[in-house]
């Protein structure tokens, strides 16, 4: 019997847990703090150890330092909260499933990623790795789920209507994130949570991801400085320079060294670029977009509130695309496919690539009507363009909205509002 807290909410990743546990003897869920690993886990569970509780001076975590094979007893499958605080857990769960061939005996949750060489097999075959984000707009109740991103896969059509997402209301999901803690917050402390999240982060979960002392500040202003240069290839020399105005002479390797760690810790994603099978190869740029793993996060480092973004349309508009492309990440994992951007040497950009076996589909993200057009013009170039060298056609185009009304256009481009969107 699964061990569900009271007032858990679904989340896309259930299904695929269920489906991995019936591969792996082991099973990773990975993801940011606070983005609901733990309740998640729980819901698939039927014992637990928590390697962070309190009780008898951190017994759990104590006795699993002098034998990481002490905490798997418990009825399966088995989660074992925070692992990576005695990394020789992994090995230890690895070892375990070896020997066995059942599946489904171990769950782990973590914060964190251990640097390499802390654990001596990497468990491939044994134990599975999924990623988890913060909440979805349609795991959260805030979107009506109109269109199915799999549907226009299987070549299936919209049909018209309206989306509900009003400039005030998308302002207040942005601010509020997609952590479980805030989806029923009053809106006016929304802010509140994300927050203490990045101060906690510069305090405390930076230094302890390795145990390297760090500079909360350098931290603060780095999270600022991404959140800059949200979902752009904006290189590390940017990045460098931004923290340098600040902090005068920070190596570029020191900044290099922060962001790795903040990557470690899934507060930084990184969106690798597309590079699709071509007779002739374009010059494509390698860079991957770096991205806050949740918008509210990118608000809360530059400080910014309701008021500030209904002024600023362009620091609205980067994290509407924060929001998106990590609801559209969401959604393609949950239905097996994979997000990536374009950007080739001649100026073509499209904000994001969905491929699905051996479909793809471009999408652009505008937070106006009045950018449609615009939009629409940057597919229908890369079409052309990499159709012209050899690649297939693309299973839909598509411009993601921030609202207003849901269509297919006279050129077949789809319109649809970021709140009318499901995965499957």
């Amino acid at each position: 019997m699964a061990l569900t807290e009271q007032g858990y909410k679904n989340r896309l990743i259930d299904k695929k847990i269920e489906h991995y546990l019936k591969l792996f003897g082991g099973l990773s869920i990975e993801g940011p703090k606070w983005c609901g690993k733990t309740w998640t886990a729980l819901n698939h569970a039927a014992s637990v150890v928590f390697m962070l509780d309190p009780e008898n001076n951190y017994s759990n975590r104590e006795a699993a330092k002098l034998n990481p094979a002490s905490v798997l007893n418990g009825n399966k499958p088995l989660l074992i909260d925070e692992w990576q605080e005695v990394p020789g857990i992994w090995d230890a769960v690895r070892f375990a499933s070896d020997r066995t061939d059942e599946k489904g005996l171990y769950l782990l949750t973590g914060s964190v990623t251990p640097k390499e060489r802390s654990f001596a097999h990497s468990g491939a075959g044994r134990i599975g790795r999924i990623r988890m984000h913060t909440m979805s707009l349609f795991e959260s109740g805030d979107s009506s789920g109109a269109v199915s991103l799999l549907s226009l896969f299987n070549g299936d059509g919209v049909d018209s209507g309206i989306s509900k997402l009003s400039q005030n209301k998308l302002i207040n999901l942005v601010i509020r994130g997609g952590w479980p803690e805030n989806i029923n917050i009053n809106i006016d402390d929304a802010g509140i949570l994300p927050s203490q999240y990045i101060m906690a982060l510069a305090q405390t979960d930076i230094t302890e991801a390795d145990n390297k002392k760090r500079n909360p500040d350098l931290v603060l202003h780095l999270l600022a400085a991404v959140a800059r240069t949200n979902m752009t290839q904006a290189g590390l020399t940017t990045i460098v320079a931004d923290v340098q105005s600040r902090f005068g002479d920070v190596s570029r390797q020191t900044v290099s060294d922060y962001l790795s760690t903040l990557v470690r810790l899934y507060v930084v994603d990184e969106i690798p670029q597309w590079f699709p099978e071509l007779r002739d190869k374009l010059r494509l740029r390698k860079a991957p977009k770096k991205m806050l793993t949740d918008p509210s996060i990118a608000i809360s480092a530059l400080k910014a509130n309701h008021n500030d973004l209904e002024r600023d349309p362009r620091t609205l508009g980067g994290v509407f695309e924060n929001l998106c492309i990590r609801d559209l990440l969401i959604y393609s994992e949950s239905i097996g496919a994979k997000l990536s951007h374009y950007h080739d040497s001649n100026g073509v950009e499209v904000d994001a690539i969905i491929e699905l076996g051996a479909k793809w589909a471009g999408i652009e993200i505008k937070l106006g009507a009045h950018r449609v057009d615009e939009g629409a013009a940057t597919l229908l170039r890369l079409k052309k363009k990499v159709v012209s060298k050899g690649a297939v056609e693309p299973a839909f185009l598509c411009i993601i909205t921030s609202g207003g009304p849901l269509y297919t256009r006279d050129d077949g481009i789809h319109v649809i509002p970021i709140d009318c969107l499901r995965p499957a």
